[in-house]
């Protein structure tokens, strides 16, 4: 079964909408409801617990089919700043630059979410051709 959404699909597209079209002018109250709705979408996409992504404060989600832990600290793990996982959300920022200039911290054999990211590639941006 799926996970509960606790965030309104069309609140969470407004929130992004609007951190898409200006990061920096973005109001904390927008950039958590954009961080806590991407999260819950790749909880859905990525169904499992197996892999832990943390983006202090504002949330975190277990995700990724796989061996599951059930107490402490889960061996992969994933976190970011809100401002590096919206944009790895929306195809912004690549994972492994973010990676390896320290935005993105990762540890465990099975934390990689290549294969998930971006999760709105599509999502309207505020650059033009």
């Amino acid at each position: 079964m799926p996970p509960r959404r606790r965030v309104p699909v069309a609140a969470g597209h407004a929130a992004l909408t609007t951190w898409v079209a200006d990061p920096a002018a973005a109001d904390r109250a927008t950039t958590a409801l954009a961080v806590r709705f991407t999260l819950e979408e790749l909880g859905i996409r990525a169904p499992g617990r197996s892999v832990e992504v943390r983006v202090p404060p504002f949330g975190v989600v277990q995700c990724v089919e796989g061996l599951q832990h059930r107490r402490g600290t889960p061996p992969n793990v994933i976190e970011t700043d809100a401002a590096t996982w919206l944009a790895l959300a929306v195809g912004r920022e690549d994972p492994a630059e973010a990676a390896g200039g320290g935005r993105l911290r990762v540890s465990g054999t099975r934390a990689d979410l290549t294969a998930y990211l971006p999760l709105f590639p599509d999502h309207p941006d505020d650059e033009t051709s």
